[in-house]
C-alpha cells in the first residue's frame, strides 16, 4: 500500500461549528487514516493526516469544505514523512 502523510492547516468559520468532530466521523470512512486535528487559535485548525494515498486524498479533498456550518477562507497542505508511532486519528 502506498501512504503518504500531510500536515494542513485551514482558516475561517472552522472553530465552533464542529470541523474537528466531523473530520473524525469522516475519518471512520477511510479505515487507513492516522493522524490527528486540533484548533490552533481562533478560527484555525491544523491536521496531520496519514495513510493510504487513497485515503489521504479523500481527507484532504474533505478538509477544503469542512462540515455543513463551516467557511473554509485559506486552506494550506504540505506534505511530510509518515509517522509510524501514530496509529489511530484523534482530536487533540
Amino acid at each position: 500500500m502506498n501512504r503518504k502523510a500531510c500536515h494542513i492547516k485551514v482558516s475561517g468559520r472552522v472553530t465552533g461549528v464542529g470541523f474537528r468532530w466531523s473530520a473524525l466521523e469522516k475519518t471512520k470512512t477511510l479505515p487507513s487514516i492516522s493522524g490527528y486535528i486540533r484548533n490552533i487559535g481562533y478560527g484555525e485548525v491544523e491536521a496531520f493526516v496519514q495513510g493510504a494515498t487513497s485515503d489521504v486524498d479523500t481527507m484532504t479533498s474533505w478538509l477544503l469544505s469542512g462540515p455543513p456550518l463551516a467557511r473554509v477562507d485559506s486552506f494550506s497542505i504540505s506534505d511530510t514523512p509518515v509517522d509510524e508511532s501514530i496509529e489511530r486519528f484523534e482530536i487533540r
